[in-house]
């Protein structure tokens, strides 16, 4: 009774869903379908064996007539298509509109206008043997015509095509068409999006879970995707605009992702456990489309397509049979599979209903079975998300079921000693505060080890800048003064160059210093020693930052100077705000405090990044980042405070943000262990540390430390 429940409750929702999500996405799509402007209602054809020469053309060819669409099979000859604008009711004059046919399969489509004597004064040709007639990548052959006078209402079509035969023609104005072109764009790219999101997240959760379920779903979704941007005609231009490749895709793409969803199908609902009766029946099915595929290739294109309707048809029957025995079985994945492909069939309902007039989607008559199958992809993909939460459940429960028995065990063992169990607690007691202390120190081990081989690794890095840098920063003076004599020798010659040279040579020499421009040249030349002077300049102060920062004698305590640390870490982190934080520093007049020189480097620098975060990543309108640092002796003490005007902390917040593992960050950016050692390091010097913060007002952190470690 409790399965039978849960199938109700999923034939329900998988109703309730399609009533109140899917019908109104359809009721949409026919108003959308309602702008693109006016059908043809009767088309009149004929069948040729050879193009015919335009003048040759009669009214009397066009012996045959067909209703509301041409549905004619596959056909090797040329087809003559005549419509009539006078059939057409509210069709304007002179203006400029749009018919388009809805098949993107057409090779050769030919339009063909004529003058009120009849006489041929048009002929515009598409189709995918003329990609380049093309600009708009619009799948359906169009074509732009003018109403008006000078022009005959009768319309004439040749259409040469290797797919069967089945198209309708409507007629708007071109801002209709526009529009209407643009919408399906973005509905057919959001698809396309989410089916190649689905193939990325299920590809990537593969390599995470090894299980080949989610393997053979994802190749499956991008086929059906694939095959699915070729019934729209889309795929044609991602397969290098080539007419064959396009028109064997819309049943290549359909083959291969029948060669997936049946290893999908069987590992999904455990076909081997729950119904071993149609297991490898269901091998049949890709033979069944590669047989397909072969024809398609050989030339048997009718053939092709009548298998393909029948295979999809067996396919959707033998898959609803296997969920509905594996649902009644009681397999709670198989309820998920059949909400799937309801959706899946209710698309393919509504194209069929749209096929036969029934209701009028326009173009857009396959977006509910794009609906459907994204709809489906989305789906399955919960269902498979679903199998690891049942799989977590069973290993709680497994786990629950040990501690269960542990607790029993404990029990007993209550029972029978009571004095070895309050030996038990003690030294359980005992190990706890081990183990808590074997904790910290851990921690900071491993901390004191990364920082240590950062303080290397900058000491390395500045050492080996320092001497080419020093050598260019050397250099640059004594360069200036070479030039300048230089200069002042040029400048003689110039001089003296007046007095002694003829009026040629000045005249030579005033050309040559036209065409170099010496004065911006001696200018320039000053400019671009002073840049290389400033760069030297920044160069050396960065590396004294790095040496002071990469102090790596975390056992020796000796005097420091605390503006020195905080200078370097600021050169540090100055790419992460310069030119977005203003900083103020009110340093005032303190002595150098015995301590690690090491260790208040990473207090430093812990606190600094953590305001720099939060004043870029929680920015306040109106008002301009700021970061102050203070330094200033109190009671033979001297005190740091640092400071920031961003978004602050809540007391909830406040009060946890010395405990290991307490972080406000999102996962993967930060472990929580930062402001506990900033604490622990300044418990060991013998300070103190205390924040002060309000929401949305800013926080400061004051450091008290002694000047000597006595």
């Amino acid at each position: 009774m409790k399965n039978l429940y849960i199938y109700l409750r999923s034939i329900g929702l998988s109703l309730f869903l399609i009533l109140f999500v899917t019908l109104p996405i359809i009721y949409y799509l026919g108003v959308f379908s309602q702008d693109e402007g006016l059908r043809f209602d009767t088309y009149d054809y004929f069948i040729s064996e050879e193009a015919l020469p335009v003048g040759n053309l009669n009214p009397s060819h066009f012996k045959n007539e067909s209703l509301q669409k041409i549905d004619l099979g596959v056909i090797d000859e040329d087809l003559y298509v005549k419509v009539d604008l006078n059939d057409l009711e509210g069709l304007g004059k002179d203006s400029l509109f749009i018919v388009e046919l809805s098949n993107p399969s057409f090779r050769e489509v030919d339009l063909m206008r004529f003058n009120k004597a009849g006489d041929l004064v048009s002929k515009q040709t598409s189709g995918t043997a003329f990609s380049k007639t093309n600009p708009l990548k619009n799948p359906n052959p169009f074509f732009r015509i003018q109403v008006g006078d000078e022009f005959n209402s009768i319309l004439v079509f040749r259409i040469k095509s290797k797919v069967p035969i089945e198209f309708d023609a409507a007629i708007s104005p071109s801002n209709s068409f526009f529009q209407n072109y643009s919408l399906r764009l973005i509905i057919i790219s959001a698809y396309f999006g989410i089916m190649i999101a689905l193939f990325l997240y299920n590809f990537i959760l593969y390599f995470s879970v090894k299980d080949e379920v989610y393997l053979f779903y994802c190749f499956y979704i991008l086929f059906i995707a694939l095959a699915q941007l070729s019934l729209s005609g889309y795929s044609y231009f991602f397969l290098m605009e080539n007419a064959y490749l396009y028109e064997v895709s819309i049943i290549g793409f359909t083959t291969l992702s029948s060669i997936f969803v049946i290893p999908f199908i069987q590992l999904f609902l455990k076909t081997k456990v729950y119904v071993p009766k149609y297991d490898q029946w269901l091998y049949l099915i890709p033979v069944s489309y590669v047989i397909t595929l072969i024809f398609r290739v050989s030339g048997f294109v009718e053939l092709s397509y009548s298998l393909t309707d029948l295979n999809g048809m067996v396919l959707a029957i033998c898959f609803f049979t296997i969920g509905i025995i594996a649902a009644k079985k009681g397999y709670r994945s198989a309820y998920f599979f059949l909400l799937a492909w309801s959706f899946l069939l209710f698309g393919l309902v509504v194209y069929i209903l749209h096929n036969q007039r029934i209701i009028d989607l326009g173009s857009y008559a396959n977006f509910p079975l794009l609906a459907g199958t994204a709809i489906e992809a989305l789906l399955l993909s919960f269902a498979l998300a679903d199998k690891i939460n049942i799989l977590k459940r069973e290993k709680e429960r497994e786990q629950l079921d040990k501690l269960d028995a542990l607790k029993e065990n404990e029990r007993l063992i209550k029972e029978q000693n009571l004095h070895l169990e309050d030996m038990v607690r003690s030294r359980t007691e005992e190990l706890e505060m081990t183990l808590k202390n074997l904790q910290n120190t851990q921690t900071q081990l491993v901390n004191q080890e990364k920082m240590a081989s950062l303080g290397q690794l900058t000491a390395g890095i500045a050492h080996e800048i320092n001497n080419p840098i020093n050598f260019v920063s050397s250099n640059i003076s004594p360069l200036k003064r070479d030039l300048k004599d230089i200069l002042e020798l040029m400048e003689v010659y110039r001089e003296k160059g007046k007095e002694e040279f003829t009026e040629d040579s000045l005249s030579e020499i005033e050309e040559m210093e036209e065409d170099i421009e010496i004065d911006y040249l001696l200018e320039e030349v000053e400019q671009l020693l002073n840049g290389m002077e400033d760069g030297a300049k920044r160069t050396v102060e960065i590396v004294r930052g790095l040496k002071l920062f990469s102090r790596v004698d975390e056992q020796d305590v000796k005097k420091v100077d605390i503006h020195d640390g905080i200078d370097s870490t600021l050169i540090l982190l100055n790419s992460t705000m310069s030119g977005r934080i203003k900083l103020t520093k009110n340093y005032g007049s303190i002595p150098q405090v015995v301590c690690l020189a090491g260790k208040m480097n990473q207090v430093f620098m812990n606190i600094i990044s953590n305001a720099i975060h939060a004043l870029i990543d929680h920015p306040i309108e109106g008002r301009e980042p700021e970061l102050t640092i203070a330094t200033f002796l109190q009671n033979e003490r001297v005190v740091v405070k640092i400071g920031d005007n961003g978004p602050g902390m809540p007391a909830s917040v406040r009060e946890k943000i010395f405990e290991p593992f307490f972080t406000t960050k999102p996962v993967g950016k930060g472990t929580g262990l930062g402001l506990s050692i900033v604490y622990t390091i300044i418990e060991n010097h013998k300070g103190t540390i205390e924040v002060d913060s309000e929401d949305q007002k800013g926080t400061t952190f004051t450091i008290d430390l002694p000047i000597n470690q006595n």
